[in-house]
């Protein structure tokens, strides 16, 4: 079986892009280690297309090179927080509609293309630096589930998860700048993942 993870730098987390098999040294990497034990009698090839300070628009436009072209049976994406942070480093738009246009395009491709699709909800974590991006990143959010919801075979809720954990425990244990994991927080989405992954793997 073959699964591609596809998404920015959460996914990349350092990936050697010249080595195909590097899977970084985040949550994919973290992943896999946990998933080939468990089947041992399995082949698994798992692959990490993710690229950092991408958005969704990003991965539409590689969508068939990286993804499709490889003939996948499962592809696992996390994609979105760029989309509202780029409005607040670069002075980029998050334009509402194009964005919902886009992740739709992006998950039809798949679908047609006959992968099964396991998307995993991006995430903000109240870093004083990015109290002034939630209100932007929720609405992003409204989108992404309305439309991953309806388009994939599976569907990983974050944002809410590391929400709730952050009531009783400091948001640092999970992310030291509210966005990028720490080895913590990349253990709980690997962990996660893995469940909605496993009801696919042949």
């Amino acid at each position: 079986m073959k699964i591609v993870f596809f998404g920015d730098s959460i996914t990349d987390c350092e990936r050697d892009r010249n080595d195909e098999k590097s899977l970084g040294n985040g949550y994919v990497k973290i992943l896999a280690d946990k998933l080939r034990p468990i089947y041992p009698d399995t082949e698994l090839q798992i692959i990490n297309k993710g690229v950092t300070g991408n958005e969704v628009c990003d991965l539409l436009a590689r969508v068939r090179k990286d993804v499709i072209e490889l003939e996948p049976d499962a592809v696992v994406i996390m994609i979105g927080i760029n989309n509202a942070l780029h409005k607040f480093k670069y002075g980029k738009e998050l334009n509402f509609a194009q964005f919902e246009s886009d992740l739709t395009e992006l998950l039809k491709l798949l679908k047609e293309a006959g992968i099964v699709v396991i998307f995993l909800e991006p995430f903000l974590l109240n870093a004083p630096d990015k109290l002034h991006v939630r209100k932007l990143f929720d609405e992003e959010l409204k989108i992404i589930n309305r439309v991953a919801l309806a388009l994939s075979d599976e569907f990983v809720a974050y944002d809410e998860m590391f929400a709730g954990l952050t009531q009783t425990i400091p948001y640092t244990e999970y992310s030291l700048d509210g966005v990028h994991p720490t080895n913590r927080g990349s253990r709980l989405i690997a962990d996660t993942a893995i469940k909605a992954i496993r009801k696919h793997l042949l």
